[in-house]
């Protein structure tokens, strides 16, 4: 006969000790069995006023992030923000669109400005209004600059009409250098209720190169021409004839039964 074969594992030195430690432990009742301490404790975890701290910490963030978006939506309700623009500024495919009165405190740069078909185009400042034209190297080519004075233009100006307002004179002034009008189908002058004058400390100058200087007026007055002495016979009825001197020079002569310009040509030397 053929027996088996059990194979039986024998416990170490070290396991048995263990087991009868076990079983001695386990079998002795009301034994007071003093165990050693750990002496080194590790807690996992924050603890203490450095919780609390972290905790406040973490509660400030949360106040300045609410602050932030509640400041956020409060700007952009008041700027009127829009996926289109802001407040009465729209974006537009041919620029910008601007409604309404707007301020602006630094200088403007814009290629052309004007306003809708049914109303007009108004600037106003409290102090001036100056309007630069600038070439390709940033030189000033002209300039507008409208104050309490009126409005003075630093070059030349080309307008189809100057007109002043209802019941207000209308001044053209050039206090340093000449003023000139010069258009090529005439230039109209006219004052419906008023009169018109022109002064000059030098010269004033009507020129026509292919036609004359019509004075179309029931009385021309010329109250400071040069008069010439009167003659031995006198005229009781103060008439005088106008001489022109071969340089323009205009002056008055007494007249006579003849002309009498050349008694006082003197006038012309």
């Amino acid at each position: 006969m053929r027996g088996n074969t059990v194979a039986v594992c024998s416990p170490g030195p070290q396991e048995v000790q263990q087991m009868v430690r076990e079983q001695y432990t386990t079998t002795t009742e009301g034994t007071h069995i003093q165990r050693p301490e750990n002496q080194c404790v590790y807690k996992i975890g924050i603890y203490g006023w450095r919780k609390r701290c972290l905790y406040l910490f973490v509660l400030l963030l949360l106040i300045i992030l609410l602050v932030n978006f509640a400041l956020t939506i409060w700007i952009l309700k008041v700027m009127w923000f829009s996926p289109t623009g802001m407040g009465h500024l729209r974006v537009t495919k041919d620029g910008l669109r601007l409604e309404g009165e707007s301020e602006f405190l630094f200088p403007l740069y814009a290629k052309e400005i004007h306003s809708r078909v049914d109303s007009s185009l108004l600037l106003q400042s409290t102090q001036n209004v100056t309007v630069n034209a600038r070439n390709s190297e940033g030189e000033v080519t002209g300039r507008l600059k409208v104050g309490p004075e009126g409005a003075l233009f630093e070059h030349s100006v080309e307008t189809p009409l100057v007109r002043a307002d209802p019941f207000q004179d209308l001044r053209l002034e050039s206090p340093t250098r000449s003023l000139s009008m010069d258009a090529p189908k005439g230039v109209h002058i006219k004052a419906h209720a008023g009169k018109i004058e022109a002064l000059s400390q030098m010269d004033i100058i009507f020129q026509s190169s292919d036609g004359m200087l019509v004075l179309d007026a029931e009385t021309v007055c010329l109250p400071k021409l040069v008069q010439g002495t009167q003659g031995a016979a006198g005229n009781s009825q103060r008439l005088y004839e106008i001489c022109v001197c071969p340089d323009g020079k205009l002056y008055l002569s007494v007249a006579g039964a003849g002309t009498t310009c050349h008694e006082n040509s003197h006038i012309c030397l």
